[in-house]
Parts: structure tokens; C-alpha cells; sequence
């Protein structure tokens, strides 16, 4: 797939494309004005001006950045500012232990299972704002177990931290992509509209 057509002008941002539901968050991100181009390889980063990490499993797509040499790209993609966007697997894989982009240790499988998948509604700081809540899918999902200082904590689930900030990087333990509710992209793409502005 090269880059997705939207609008001309229209922020050129990547959705890492190794193993998951990447087609869903390509999708909503066209919808909502955005160029899309699924990164599979270092020079897929190259003016992209933003990235979204999938859910999917995280042993496979730690064994695919390993693959391709993306460990380093992405690291220095992250620390240039650009906006990303982790959602469940992507939590895990933003972690101190897997990327080090995010200041936070991630626990995997923590609310159990594949039988153990829920809903929650949430309300996320700064996402959903006086709205309604954001309605959550939970598949296998993680939780946040640490988090540094410069952490933001934006929701969770009896007690257990599901969505933080930190700088530009935005990540939650669920899955916005299957539910139609387009906000948490939208965020995103605000963040990116803004440092373009900047």
C-alpha cells in the first residue's frame, strides 16, 4: 500500500503494519483527512509525520521491528516529537522493556484471556472531554503496572491504568479502531496538525 489518498494536505502519517488490525486504523485515519502509509520497513518512516502502533500480538511484532532494523528508527522517530499512538499491543511495545519511548512498564494479558475480553465506557482527560464516554474493547488487553513522573494518566479500569501521555506519545490498552467512535484519531491527528503548525 502506498500512501492512502485524503485531501490534499492532509498529514502524512504511518500506521506500522507488521502484524495486526493496521487496515481499521488506516481507515479511520483517511477518514478523518489523513494520508496513510502502512510502514513495514525503516525507509517507511521517512516524512511521515506521525505513527500508529496496532494492537496485535507483541512477541510477533517485537520478532518483526528485530527483522526489518525498525528498533532504531522508530526510537529516533519518537525522539524527534513525533505524535504517536499505541493501542494495546502498541502499549506493550512503547514500553521501557520492548521500544523505551514510553516511561512505563506494561503488562501483558493482564485482564486475562481471549474469554476474558469486556467493554468499559471510559472517560479519557483530554479525549472525550464533557462527551460521552469513549466505549472500550478489550481484547486480551494490558495494563499499565508502572509509570514514570512525566507520565499522564488519563483513564482507568478498577484501578488499573488503561490510558497515559507522555509528550506526544499517546497509548491505551484497548482497541478504538473496531468500536466507530473516531476520537482518540482524532486526537492524534491534532497533536500532528499542531506540531505542523508549530
Amino acid at each position: 500500500m502506498g500512501d492512502a489518498s485524503a485531501p490534499d494536505g492532509g498529514p502524512l502519517v504511518g500506521v506500522l503494519a507488521l502484524q495486526g488490525d493496521y487496515g481499521a486504523h488506516a481507515r479511520m485515519l483517511t477518514a478523518l483527512g489523513a494520508r496513510v502509509r502502512e510502514v513495514r520497513v525503516p525507509a517507511d518512516l521517512d516524512g511521515l509525520e506521525g505513527l500508529v502502533i496496532p494492537g496485535g500480538e507483541s512477541t510477533t511484532m517485537t520478532l518483526g521491528v528485530a527483522r526489518e532494523g525498525l528498533a532504531e528508527p522508530l526510537q529516533a522517530f519518537a525522539a524527534a516529537g513525533a505524535p504517536l499512538l499505541g493501542t494495546c499491543a502498541g502499549l506493550i511495545m512503547l514500553d521501557r522493556t520492548h521500544l523505551g519511548i514510553l516511561d512505563v512498564t506494561a503488562e501483558r494479558n493482564a485482564f486475562g484471556r481471549q474469554i476474558r475480553s469486556f467493554e468499559e465506557d471510559l472517560q479519557l482527560d483530554g479525549i472525550t472531554g464533557a462527551g460521552a464516554p469513549m466505549r472500550a474493547v478489550f481484547i486480551r488487553a494490558p495494563w499499565v503496572a508502572e509509570h514514570g513522573p512525566d507520565v499522564e494518566v488519563l483513564a482507568a479500569v478498577d484501578g488499573h491504568i488503561v490510558a497515559v501521555r507522555q509528550g506526544e506519545v499517546l497509548a491505551v490498552s484497548f482497541h478504538p479502531e473496531i468500536t466507530g467512535d473516531d476520537r482518540l484519531h482524532a486526537a492524534f491527528l491534532a497533536r500532528v496538525r499542531a506540531r505542523r503548525g508549530a
